[in-house]
């Protein structure tokens, strides 16, 4: 168990989405020096940029902290202006530098090529939508650090369109084949829990099972044997088969965004809807549950709205008949793809799905002057200000720090594509309005930790391919077959290495949703990599010692990816907002301010992909029309 190694990451489950700065925590004095937190990133283009590195995490403190607001320093001018400046470059914000030079080069018939300059604090672009390489005895192995699957767009819809523009074939999403002597195991292609015959449940001391007790196929067996009492087992019993009912029978789910059923679910909060749904009880809902029951927004169902369990699949829908597809390293995938169309030779190879995955980034090629699209990494926005009154403004003034230098550039147009947390800081003119809808944007943490084992014996013998617990680190992880596009191997089978992630949340049920958020993102910070590492690996031991698994002998490395503000965490009232009042997305979305436009998956109060897509259409449409 203490044997070093190399530093090398339910019921329900949904993505994450971007998220880049951390703020509103513990400050940086109160860390360890940067190898001991930020720990090893792994190997490849993202080996610098494993989640809110120390560095990363630092420089956004300045922002929370005021250091540029005081005007001690004098900015760099750069002597550059751009049609439009994007602030994040996340999905969010590459897709909005796409649909501008896109639609503003339409307007003009093609007669002229609008710049745009992306600005992002990471080493890498990408937001939450970013990858792990690990390097285990031979072969390459990708794995997401934060949003992970794509779900294929209906035909013909806007999405659909969008894809395709970016050159994603859904048919060239094959998967590794199943290989060697051993019985085969169904293995899902995305990394949630779907509860067949090969899942099960752990219970150790908390539980009363000292040395640990496996429930394989629980729902199969009906939870019998479980060392828990028949009232829990009732209700979760009855909430597993009213969920496997036909979709036409679950009365209480809204069909429609605005309909009676949503707005009454964003009335209670999520705990409320399990109790009065399906008559659960607070006592289970909290042990075994939360926050996984709030897996796509981060906390406990105790403070979220009860719509947020339900918004995604009511605003988008998708080809079913498909099911779920995953890059090799998660949505990295589909940022790589716009990075591609953007600037073709800012990733080496050629222009198919596999090349893209598999090409080197070349960083030259990222900021290059002359180029229509520029992508400028490592560089923090402290403000954003429009040279005179918003309403007239010629521009807007951005000021950003690089290399320990404070620089300024200019933009006809700016599109905040960056997280709530950081828009709220850095537009320094924004008015009233707008900052009170922003403090209704409450962030949760959550630490991806990408473990990669050398093998996958130790589940196979438990007859495994998902598993859930309720104490301890963590609370589930799975095993996924890979598309081929981008891993070395184009098979599986349990003595072949693979990256098993844990998805840690922090929910303390029974606080409020601000102290719940504040507490997580502070034990966040506060831990150091060594007592992550420590913790995952007795968590393992625990679990699979008795199965052959070795610590020491079977972890190929461990990579943690802290995302301090991973989700948003819709309360009830954010998506109709409350006493006549609109919900504070809805405040932010209607017009741009000026010349700044927001985007972000924040606004929707989804924490998916798609819908930065779709809100980053929307802020281009809104910033074309100024003159």
């Amino acid at each position: 168990m203490n044997a070093p190694i190399e530093r090398r990451d339910l019921l329900n489950s949904t993505l994450l989405a971007a998220g880049t700065l951390l703020l509103n925590s513990v400050a940086p004095s109160q860390l360890l020096a940067e190898p001991d937190w930020t720990g090893y990133g792994g190997v490849g283009d993202y080996a610098a940029s494993n989640g809110n590195t120390y560095n990363v995490m630092t420089a956004g403190h300045q922002i929370r902290d005021s250091v540029f607001e005081s005007g001690a320093a004098t900015p760099v001018d750069t002597g550059e202006r751009f049609d439009c400046a994007v602030i994040g470059g996340g999905i969010s914000g590459l897709a909005a530098a796409f649909f501008f030079t896109r639609d503003a080069r339409a307007r003009k018939n093609n007669q002229t090529n609008p710049t745009c300059l992306v600005i992002d604090n990471h080493p890498i672009f990408g937001g939450e939508a970013k990858r792990n390489e690990f390097q285990v005895d031979g072969e390459r192995l990708m794995v997401h650090q934060g949003s992970a699957a794509c779900f294929p767009p209906l035909p013909n819809s806007f999405l659909a369109g969008f894809y395709d523009s970016i050159g994603v074939d859904w048919s060239q999403f094959q998967y590794q084949k199943w290989s060697g002597p051993q019985r085969e195991f169904p293995i899902e292609t995305a990394p949630y829990p779907v509860g067949g015959k090969t899942s099960g449940f752990f219970f150790g001391a908390k539980f009363g099972e000292k040395d640990g007790l496996w429930l394989t196929d629980p729902w199969g067996k009906r939870l019998e044997g479980a060392p828990i009492s028949r009232q829990a087992k009732r209700e979760l019993l009855n909430m597993r088969d009213a969920d496997r009912k036909p979709f036409s029978e679950h009365r209480f789910q809204p069909k429609e965004h605005g309909d009676a059923a949503s707005r009454h679910l964003d009335s209670i909060t999520l705990e409320q809807h399990l109790i009065e749904t399906y008559g659960l009880s607070a006592e289970t809902i909290r042990m075994f549950l939360s926050p996984l029951s709030g897996g796509g927004s981060g906390i406990g169902a105790d403070v979220l709205s009860g719509y947020a369990d339900y918004a995604a699949d009511v605003l988008l829908p998708w080809d079913y008949a498909k099911g779920a597809q995953m890059f090799p390293g998660g949505n990295t995938g589909v940022a790589r793809q716009i990075l591609k169309k953007l600037i073709p030779q800012a990733i080496s190879g050629g222009p198919l799905m596999q090349d893209i995955c598999r090409g080197r980034v070349r960083f030259d090629a990222l900021d290059r002057g002359g180029q229509a699209v520029r992508i400028r990494t490592g560089a923090t926005v402290v403000s954003v200000r429009h040279e005179g009154d918003p309403r007239n403004a010629p521009a807007v003034e951005i000021l950003y720090t690089k290399d320990g230098v404070l620089h300024r550039v200019r933009a006809s147009r700016v599109i905040v594509a960056g997280g709530s947390w950081t828009a709220k800081h850095i537009v320094r003119d924004l008015p009233a309005l707008c900052r009170e809808a922003y403090s209704q944007f409450l962030r949760a943490p959550c630490l991806m930790a990408n473990v990669a084992v050398r093998n996958w014996r130790f589940l196979y013998n438990l007859g495994l391919t998902e598993c859930q617990w309720f104490e301890g680190i963590g609370n589930y992880l799975t095993m996924r077959k890979l598309a081929t596009l981008g891993t070395d191997p184009a098979v599986i089978n349990p003595d072949m290495p693979t990256v098993l992630t844990l998805k840690i949340l922090f929910s303390y049920p029974g606080s409020s949703l601000e102290d719940q958020t504040t507490r997580g993102r502070a034990e966040l910070l506060a831990t150091p990599f060594r007592e992550y590492e420590r913790r995952i690996r007795e968590q393992f031991t625990t679990m699979f010692a008795r199965s052959g698994f070795d610590a020491a002998r079977d972890i190929g490395g461990i990579v943690l990816n802290r995302w301090g503000h991973a989700y948003l965490s819709p309360q009830p009232g954010f998506f109709f907002g409350r006493n006549g009042q609109p919900g504070p997305g809805d405040v932010l979305r209607r017009n741009p301010y000026g010349r700044i436009a927001f985007a972000n998956s924040d606004l929707s109060g989804i924490m998916d992909h798609r819908m930065s897509i779709l809100e980053a259409r929307r802020a281009v449409s809104q910033i074309l029309t100024l003159r």
